[in-house]
């Protein structure tokens, strides 16, 4: 089952006298349950493509369809009523609030949507067990490590349920041990919980561990892979024979 349809999406920056195409007539599908990777090189228009599909960015041309929704077309509240109940952001930064603790920072959507305290009790701590960040709940993001901020923040994104998760290079500012931590996370709520996410990321081994890549050059789709039956590390291999034909440096992975 289809979940998000991207058909023939432009995007282009900059006057009629220096005109950027960052994307150039880009389509393809994601299903429902699926994680995705979206991989290209700096400059290819993957985090283009993340912004467009948040609703950040708009696109010059074409349709984005969430299920039955074209979200192209929304504006106002419609839009902010999208944003709050149906997507899901994990941004490489954390973006969380230093003024809230970690139970507060995830909890705030929920309040934002008005939901009963004890409702948002019991989805605070199901969230929190799933992603191993218990402990850390009545802490400010300066107590904490990179890996749990990034988990806090990844609670935060998925504790709405929302129909997908958009992640834009969840595992850049962490170290190799809390990335696989977090990767493995990622994993569970696909395969448990079935959350659909797609995540942009430069490198290979997080790419591994999503059901689908899919790389971008020059704003078009370059080619796809399907994990399959693959093991991991066969995936890995996989992907590194891409970046290979893309013209990457397989040390740093596009």
């Amino acid at each position: 089952m289809e979940l998000l349809k991207i058909q023939h999406i432009e995007k282009y920056y900059g006057s009629k006298s220096s005109l950027t195409k960052a994307i150039d007539d880009l389509s393809f599908s994601v299903g429902k349950g699926e994680f995705v990777a979206i991989m290209g090189a700096s400059g290819s228009g993957k985090t283009t493509l993340l912004n467009c599909i948040s609703t950040i960015d708009r696109v010059t041309a074409g349709h984005i369809f969430l299920e039955d929704t074209d979200i192209t077309a929304l504006k106002g509240r419609e839009l902010g009523r999208f944003r709050r109940e149906k997507l899901g952001f994990i941004f490489q930064d954390f973006n969380l609030l230093d003024t809230l603790t970690a139970y507060e920072n995830i909890a705030l959507a929920l309040s934002i949507q008005k939901k009963p305290v004890a409702e948002i009790e019991r989805a605070v701590d199901t969230v929190a067990q799933q992603l191993g960040i218990t402990e850390v709940l009545k802490k400010y993001p300066y107590q904490m490590s990179g890996g749990q901020k990034q988990r806090v923040a990844s609670a935060r994104a998925i504790v709405t349920e929302p129909k997908l998760v958009l992640a834009d290079e969840p595992t850049g500012a962490l170290d190799s041990k809390s990335a696989k931590m977090l990767l493995e996370r990622f994993s569970y709520l696909n395969t448990q919980h079935q959350a659909t996410i797609m995540m942009v990321t430069h490198d290979s081994f997080t790419a591994s561990y999503a059901s689908r890549v899919i790389f971008i050059k020059d704003g078009r789709l370059f080619s796809e892979l399907s994990r399959g039956e693959d093991s991991r590390k066969q995936f890995f291999d996989r992907i590194i024979d891409v970046v290979t034909l893309l013209g990457g440096d397989v040390s740093d992975a596009l």
